[in-house]
């Protein structure tokens, strides 16, 4: 059962590193608001698998408070980025 965690984190980890190339190339906001929400997805999947394999219930509760605070995250970010400014496109 410890590959198979190891194997899931790993996964997630390679998920995110992909994630920040995207932030990184870009080409438009709109590709880096939607790779934000991969972070706090991922995030909290990362957690999820920690809980279970540590048998830490508490980790859900960050898992969860984590999640809705991406999700804030990227309706403030929608909120302030208009089309039409640099990198922006409609």
């Amino acid at each position: 059962m410890n590959g198979f965690f190891i194997g899931v984190c790993l996964f997630l980890l390679l998920n995110i590193c992909l994630g920040l190339l995207r932030v990184w190339r870009g080409p438009t906001v709109a590709d880096r608001l939607l790779t934000t929400q991969l972070f706090g997805t991922t995030g909290m999947a990362i957690l999820i698998v920690l809980a279970g394999y540590l048998g830490e219930l508490t980790l859900l509760n960050v898992a969860i408070t984590f999640n809705v605070l991406a999700v804030l995250l990227v309706i403030c970010f929608v909120q302030v980025w208009k089309p039409g400014k640099k990198g922006g496109k409609a």
